[in-house]
């Protein structure tokens, strides 16, 4: 467990999770003691020990993909917590949501909120979480990249997603991806600006880098 943002108002904690090397995100109002966590990838004990002493209010996925849900049954039952989703992502779920997000939703975590952001691409239902300065990526853009995609088509839109959604906020706005490491988006768009001036496959897709694709 890795506390990556503290200040007056709101913690954020990262707990990167075996087998996959997934991160989850946990999101402490420090006024009320709110919390919601983002993703259910595995070690289901751990996450309910780092929740201990919060008042979980939410579980939000950033996607469906199995290595960001893999104990969110369990948790579920544990917890006892409205699931949020995207309507898109809904479908793959072990069960349905009971709060179905939109891009513009606003999520209330005591005095904090969250902003939904849809940005498809990785998923059809993909989302990102924004918290004043900081951005819950998921599998939308990592250091280096955008998530992996499964046709140039997928690719396209996950492009669109991150230049309409994510570059446009503020320089100084701090990433934290579903895997590894947070980046800036100062950093991603200038590395996306030099990806963005030379001339690409158009079959390309997959695990697509900036500086190398």
């Amino acid at each position: 467990m890795v506390v990556v943002v503290k200040d007056n108002d709101i913690q954020i904690e990262r707990l990167e999770l075996k087998p996959w090397g997934t991160n989850a995100y946990i999101i402490i109002c420090l006024q009320t003691r709110d919390s919601v966590l983002i993703d259910a990838p595995a070690d289901a004990s751990t996450i309910i020990k780092r929740l201990e002493g919060t008042n979980p209010k939410y579980i939000l996925l950033t996607h469906n993909h199995v290595d960001h849900i893999g104990v969110l049954f369990e948790l579920r039952s544990k917890l006892k917590v409205p699931l949020a989703a995207h309507a898109a992502d809904s479908a793959r779920l072990p069960s349905p949501p009971d709060i179905l997000l939109n891009d513009g939703d606003l999520v209330s975590l005591g005095k904090v909120k969250l902003e939904v952001l849809h940005t498809p691409g990785h998923t059809s239902g993909s989302l990102c979480f924004k918290i004043g300065r900081c951005l819950i990526s998921g599998d939308t853009i990592f250091p280096g990249g955008p998530g992996k995609t499964k046709s140039p088509a997928d690719l396209r839109q996950i492009i669109k997603s991150i230049t309409d959604k994510i570059l446009v906020l503020s320089d100084d706005t701090a990433i934290y991806p579903g895997h590894g490491d947070s980046t800036t988006l100062k950093k991603e768009r200038n590395e996306f600006a030099i990806f963005s001036s030379r001339p690409h496959d158009l079959n390309l897709c997959g695990d697509v880098l900036w500086l190398s694709s």
